[in-house]
């Protein structure tokens, strides 16, 4: 059925490869052991794709970038080497913006993904692939990454849920690296018992990445239907920031009040950093996408220039202007300014200052409250080509889910709206370090209790 479904929708564009062979012979086998009276596994039989940034071993993984043009992954991911332990079907790899860099999957070397639910907007990125297949019914579920929306922002666009968890409940071995610091394997999925199942199998502690916390995975499957009233903040400054849609904006204001009226408590709190979190997240992730993607040089492996009697440094030159896309290479020549002697201070410094400002202010927070809410999103999905000319109102769309990268907090978009312009629009939920469990569960219960149709 997934594979017909996927050849229906080539025209979305969400897959870059699929592995029909490998998908039917998983399932034969998965049948096969079923029959025999063995336990498949707690996935058996969930088909899952995966972003374009996550290693399989024997398959292409190219960030969706010419650079890394024909490679093929030594070894699996993790994340990818635990859902097949447990049954999962991997039936292809997904769409995204090159090296995860982007918000609406407009910047792939393998051409746009597009939004299933209206083909002339953008999905969102950048693993805007991940967030279709799901939309599209291409898969169960899918993995992407989320650096400062990543999977929260398509998620919104594309009317699923999106959930990115706290920083080292995943682990990031076989993840390709933009930031590596802001860098977390997310999940999409169209209902909150399919993300916590597949959560539940791909976190926890691995020896293989140091940056993986070292802490006992609770038993989110068993406790997402809890409910109770709840209290709520939600930041002020974002509710009345002047890039948020006036119609979204009365939306978030009546789902306040319905969560008043179903007597949970939903207070304003000041949030006076907010017109500085986006500059700080941009200046630390270009840094630090700067060091990450300068192994890509066309000597070990991907794309090489055909260019003749070369001197080194004009190999490497033409070689990473030829394989890098254009927000790519924007993205490396700002990382390497901010690191540069004499701006290092000015930029880089300052930027660390604000995102501890941010951690502490974050923390006292979530210290007398539940959760946060807050848009995912300034706008619904954009027109293809609507924002490609103007890269600095595209990088301020990320206003609101840059915190919880900044902070490595969990959070979760989950659809909430459709805009009168016919297309959805989600709140985005935060809760502490590690408290995934309580997040899923707000996010189950507000589903619920809007009773939102996301089909």
């Amino acid at each position: 059925m997934y594979l017909d479904k996927i050849e229906q929708a080539r025209h979305l564009n969400a897959y870059l490869e699929v592995f029909t062979e490998e998908a039917l012979a998983q399932a034969a086998a998965l049948d096969a052991r079923i029959q025999k009276g063995e336990r498949p596994g707690s996935l058996a039989g969930v088909v899952v794709g995966i972003k374009d940034v996550l290693c399989y071993k024997g398959h292409k993984v190219t960030a969706a970038s010419k650079i890394l043009e024909g490679f093929t992954s030594l070894y699996s991911s993790t994340a990818v080497e635990r859902l097949i332990a447990e049954g999962a079907i991997i039936i292809g790899r997904l769409n995204c913006d090159e090296f995860a860099m982007g918000s609406t999957n407009e910047n792939s070397a393998y051409g746009k993904v597009l939004n299933a639910l209206d083909n002339s907007r953008v999905p969102g990125g950048s693993s805007g692939g991940s967030a279709v297949a799901v939309q599209a019914g291409l898969c169960q579920v899918s993995l992407g990454s989320d650096t400062g929306g990543s999977v929260r922002q398509p998620a919104d666009f594309c009317g699923i849920i999106g959930l990115k968890p706290s920083y080292g409940r995943i682990s990031r071995h076989g993840l390709i690296a933009y930031a590596s610091s802001f860098d977390q394997i997310g999940i999409f999925g169209a209902n909150i018992a399919d993300v916590a199942m597949v959560l539940q199998v791909i976190a926890g502690p691995d020896a293989y990445d140091s940056t993986a916390a070292q802490r006992e995975v609770p038993d989110y499957q068993a406790n997402f239907r809890h409910n109770k009233t709840r209290k709520f903040a939600y930041l002020k400054d974002a509710l009345h920031h002047e890039g948020l849609d006036t119609e979204m904006r009365a939306g978030y204001e009546n789902f306040f009040e319905d969560l008043k009226s179903e007597g949970h408590t939903v207070e304003g709190v000041n949030f006076d950093y907010l017109d500085y979190v986006v500059a700080a997240y941009y200046v630390l992730t270009t840094a630090e996408a700067s060091s990450n993607l300068s192994r890509f040089d066309g000597v070990k492996y991907g794309y090489r220039t055909s260019g003749k009697d070369l001197d080194l440094t004009d190999f490497y030159r033409k070689s990473r202007s030829e394989g890098f896309g254009k927000e790519v290479k924007r993205r490396i020549l700002l990382g390497t300014f901010v690191l540069s002697a004499g701006y290092y201070d000015a930029y880089f410094t300052k930027a660390q200052q604000v995102r501890r400002l941010v951690v502490e202010k974050m923390r006292s927070i979530l210290s007398e409250y539940d959760a946060i809410l807050l848009p995912t999103v300034p706008s619904t999905a954009f027109r293809i080509g609507e924002k490609m000319d103007d890269p600095i109102a595209m990088y301020l769309a990320d206003i609101y889910t840059v915190l919880a990268n900044l902070t490595g907090v969990p959070a979760i978009s989950v659809p909430l709206q459709r805009h009168s312009n016919g297309m959805p629009y989600g709140v985005q939920i935060i809760t502490k370090e590690f408290d995934e469990e309580n997040l899923l569960q707000i996010a189950n219960n507000i589903l619920q209790e809007q009773q939102v149709n996301i089909s």
